[in-house]
């Protein structure tokens, strides 16, 4: 119950500041960009509160129950990518003049062709990144107040969608910014109550784990998606009615929704392709994606998708046209970083204190559910239900901010870059995307927030970042190299993810590189922008275009 009141404060506040957008909305500018008259420090705020999604108030630390401690270089991607955004695209964006990224690939290369490609990816990048904030929003709820997966879908769609309707992006950029001052509380403030409540025993085994193999005591495990057990000794657990269910060794397929109790001393189970928390691959800090014994090319796959990919999010270039000028928007980059480096000083607490007090939760496949479920596992009381409740809050405007910044772009790229239309047409089609993006999340069920999250970064790496930085400080890059250099990463990244999700499970080496292309298919993309670029001819305008985009704008006047 509790939980459902911190969801609705949270939705009630998001509709009420996104109401101050209104008066102002009369232009396709005003929508899009709130006509270019955002603050640093606002706009600082505003894309930390929309950068911090699903995959950093919930994922990190989940992933860093499941995959273990090598899960911390996600934040550290996510982080340094705006210290390349910050020297490289910032200031020269904005004095583009573009609203979207789009009207910047067609302003710098005189292409619609370009214009439409580039919007092709801004849906497909909005999709895997869309998909897991609806998602992880349903399972949040589901798992705190017991309400169907569909509910906190819904509501999540709902919320967003008639926020940003109304509002545009001064509705987005008012609610981000006050949704980023919430998170950065509410998962600061039970980080540390979790630390002083726990005791010196439980911080002396988080820093210093030990392998999880059997049950302390009798532990209910809630299946939420479907699982492969391999049971090496045999048990006899319990389903909710209190029959025995006996398991043999060998392996067992076990349905979701379905819950166990598994009684206490028994060994615990093992998930194919998941380490068990507190091994020796779990401590190692580095990432063996896929299991594939390749930790060191795992760890640098995951920094180029998110290092890279942070240059080409379509939501957070945006950002900067928000922005008065140049100097203002490379401001507000830099307050971004000091801002994330803030946050992230936390989720590794709450994946340490999950490790040792809901280890339980790797069997259930949704790891992501364990900074929702420690308060109650550590205080049962009113303090529990406190703390439960403003996280599940705080994990609302998470997914609540990413989404608006999200959904904007999306719309912006049907109703502004394919099918140009007004205000209304921009309007009408914020319901529509959401309404679309509620159903995609229906069956995603099973798919982790971070690696969808991760793979948007990966496409945005291979398309929009080689388009951006070669666009910005090479001249010599042609509209042919620029649309080949962005088929063939969009190509690629997107063949990639349909083999991982569709086609035959992979080992060793091949694994990582299907399921992490970003370390080959960002150099391809940029190789193929310049080799095709030195082929052909540079029209004479593109030097002028380019010194635009680096001149002060009081040097123009």
């Amino acid at each position: 119950m509790f939980a459902l009141i911190a969801v609705a404060a949270v939705v009630l506040l998001t509709l009420l500041i996104g109401l101050r957008g209104v008066a102002a909305m009369r232009t396709t500018s005003d929508f899009l960009v709130a006509s270019r008259q955002v603050s640093p420090l606002v706009n600082a705020a505003a894309v930390s509160g929309e950068y911090l999604s699903a995959a950093s108030f919930l994922g990190v630390a989940g992933l860093m129950l499941s995959n273990g401690v090598g899960a911390l270089w996600y934040p550290v991607g996510f982080t340094a990518g705006y210290v390349a955004m910050l020297v490289l695209v910032a200031a020269p964006m904005r004095r583009s003049g573009a609203l979207t990224v789009p009207d910047f690939a067609e302003a710098r290369f005189a292409s619609p062709e370009l214009r439409r490609l580039a919007a092709v990816v801004v849906l497909i990048i909005g999709g895997l990144y869309l998909v897991p904030q609806f998602r992880t929003a349903g399972l949040v709820l589901s798992v705190v107040s017991g309400t169907p997966y569909w509910v906190g879908v819904v509501i999540a769609g709902a919320a967003v969608s008639i926020t940003l309707a109304l509002g545009g992006m001064r509705a987005a950029t008012y609610v981000q910014a006050f949704q980023f001052c919430l998170k950065l509380v509410l998962f600061a403030v039970p980080a540390v109550w979790l630390l002083l409540q726990v005791g010196p025993e439980v911080r002396q085994e988080a820093l210093h784990p030990v392998q999880f193999t059997r049950f302390a005591q009798d532990t209910p495990v809630t299946f939420r998606v479907a699982v492969d057990l391999d049971v090496a000794e045999p048990v006899t657990a319990r389903d909710l009615d209190g029959r025995p269910v006996p398991l043999p060794p060998g392996s067992h397929e076990i349905d979701a929704g379905r819950t166990l109790t598994f009684p206490a001393g028994a060994a615990v189970p093992e998930i194919d392709g998941i380490d068990v928390p507190g091994g020796p691959d779990w401590t190692r800090p580095l990432l063996d994606l896929e299991n594939a014994d390749h930790p060191l090319l795992g760890t640098w796959a995951v920094l180029v998708a998110t290092l890279f990919g942070t240059m080409g999010l379509p939501h957070v270039i945006v950002r900067f046209h928000t922005s008065r000028d140049g100097r203002a928007a490379r401001r507000a980059a830099a307050m971004t970083v000091l801002l994330l480096g803030c946050f992230y000083l936390f989720p590794g607490i709450y994946g340490a204190l999950g490790r040792v007090l809901m280890p339980q939760l790797y069997l259930s496949g949704v790891t992501d559910s364990v900074v929702v479920g420690l308060p109650a596992r550590v205080d049962t009381g009113w303090a529990g239900t406190l703390f439960t409740s403003l996280l599940t809050g705080g994990a609302f405007a998470a997914f609540l901010a990413t989404s608006l910044g999200l959904l904007l772009v999306v719309s912006g790229a049907i109703s502004h870059d394919l099918t140009p239309g007004g205000l209304g047409q921009l309007r009408w089609t914020v319901l529509g995307a959401a309404a679309v993006v509620v159903l995609l999340a229906l069956p995603a069920t099973h798919l982790s927030a971070g690696i969808l999250v991760t793979w948007g970064f990966t496409v945005a790496a291979a398309t929009f970042c080689p388009l951006l930085v070669l666009g910005v400080w090479w001249p010599r890059l042609t509209r042919t190299g620029a649309l080949w250099g962005m088929l063939v990463g969009l190509t690629a990244t997107s063949g990639a993810i349909a083999a991982t999700l569709f086609g035959p499970p992979l080992e060793g080496l091949p694994a990582i590189l299907v399921a992490q292309p970003a370390p080959w298919a960002v150099p391809l993309a940029f190789a193929t922008m310049i080799a095709i670029s030195l082929r052909g001819k540079t029209p004479p305008w593109a030097e002028t275009a380019v010194l635009r985009l680096h001149l002060d704008e009081t040097s123009r006047r």
